[in-house]
């Protein structure tokens, strides 16, 4: 038989237990909507792009042309099957699979790379202007290089700064808070993505932009990068004006950060396009490097780390839906593409911003757009004939 002192014991350990528990749920209930509110807070300003105005077209108003006529004529009305003579048949739904990760089905981000070495967001260059299109169901990842030298509209600049036009880069720069031109929604990103709806059709749901200096720092966090290069890529200097970018031999290389980012600048005894694809290289590099069985459980302390030195309005929840998934995208279903070379004319125009000509792409828009429109819709680029990661 236990002693009165040992049954006093348990009944005082039973307590203690009780009264943990009882705080435990007590803070719970405290702290988990404001957890929950940070968890899905956007992390910035929110792009709030106009809402798009409905052009559905009611019957009433669908013309009557003669070859509609002439169906209607020869339709046998007399033959046509009934409710009451022929039964409905049953149509059985065919099941959707759920979005991976807890994502939404379909995404869309503008990614942006800032030429700003400055830990902030208040100038820069959008020289790296990616759509990233994210499918959670399949799951797919499709990427979109636009060139940062098409000459565009840009809307939304104050009206004393009498900039009306520019390049496509530009937009990034005239909406960072350092100019200040541009007050509306989503500083930087937010008149570029404007700008890329008003010119091409292209509407974004979130962004996410990274400058220079972030870019290094993201790289060597994750150990560097491997990348093999079929040729030679030359950055030395062309000029008494040109930045040495280096000169990489063809062979494997392993790029720290700078290296990565010196490579990825390369442009001047090339062009634009070939720029793309070299960026393409660090990005797929990246990706390898983000899946490794070394990296990947780090990524939350990675995505932690650098949270306040990544401009966008994607939340935490959903960067850890994007962590996520990515690791479950197969080579085949990560594809890169760029609007075709022949569709952009080189040209220059006299910017009065920049008080002289500077070198542009003339295109036509409407042909860029049905691009962009199938881009959107998943159509293209389609597996096999378009690049993929190595």
């Amino acid at each position: 038989m236990p002693g009165p002192s040992s049954t006093s014991q348990r009944k005082s350990t039973r307590y203690l237990v009780i009264g943990a528990v009882f705080v435990f749920l007590i803070s719970v209930w405290i702290l988990y909507p404001k957890a929950k509110q940070v968890w899905t807070a956007p992390l910035g300003p929110a792009l709030d792009l106009p809402t798009l105005t409905s052009t559905v077209v009611l019957p009433a108003e669908i013309p009557l042309t003669p070859t509609l006529v002439a169906m209607i004529e020869s339709t046998d009305i007399a033959s046509t099957p009934t409710a009451a003579s022929s039964p409905t048949p049953t149509l059985i739904p065919t099941p959707t699979p759920a979005p991976l990760c807890g994502g939404p089905a379909l995404t869309t981000i503008l990614a942006v790379g800032a030429d700003n070495r400055e830990n902030t967001y208040l100038y820069g260059l959008g020289d790296v202007i990616r759509i990233v299109r994210v499918d959670f169901v399949t799951p797919k990842i499709t990427v979109l290089a636009m060139p940062r030298d098409l000459w565009v509209e840009i809307p939304g600049i104050s009206h004393f700064y009498n900039i009306t036009h520019g390049k496509l880069n530009q937009a990034y720069l005239y909406g960072g808070p350092g100019m200040g031109y541009y007050d509306g929604p989503g500083g930087g990103p937010g008149l570029l993505a404007r700008t890329l709806d008003l010119n091409f059709g292209l509407r974004v749901d979130h962004y996410g932009a990274v400058n220079m200096s972030t870019f290094v720092k993201i790289v060597d966090a994750v150990g560097g990068l491997d990348i093999y290069l079929p040729t030679d890529v030359d950055g030395t200097p062309i000029d008494d004006k040109t930045e040495d970018m280096g000169y990489f031999t063809a062979g494997q290389h392993h790029f720290t950060g700078s290296e990565a980012l010196r490579f990825a600048r390369i442009r001047k005894r090339y062009n634009d396009f070939t720029r793309m694809d070299n960026q393409n290289m660090v990005i797929c590099a990246l990706r390898e490097k983000l899946t490794s069985p070394a990296v990947i459980t780090k990524i939350p302390q990675i995505i932690g780390s650098f949270q306040d030195s990544v401009l966008t309005d994607l939340s935490p929840e959903q960067i850890s839906q994007l962590a996520c998934l990515l690791p479950k995208v197969s080579r085949e279903n990560l594809l890169f593409t760029s609007l075709p070379e022949e569709i952009l004319e080189p040209g220059r125009v006299f910017s009065p911003a920049l008080k002289d000509t500077t070198f542009i792409f003339n295109a036509d828009f409407a042909e860029i757009q049905s691009y962009v429109d199938m881009f959107m819709a998943g159509e293209w680029p389609s597996e096999p004939d378009e690049p993929t990661c190595p």
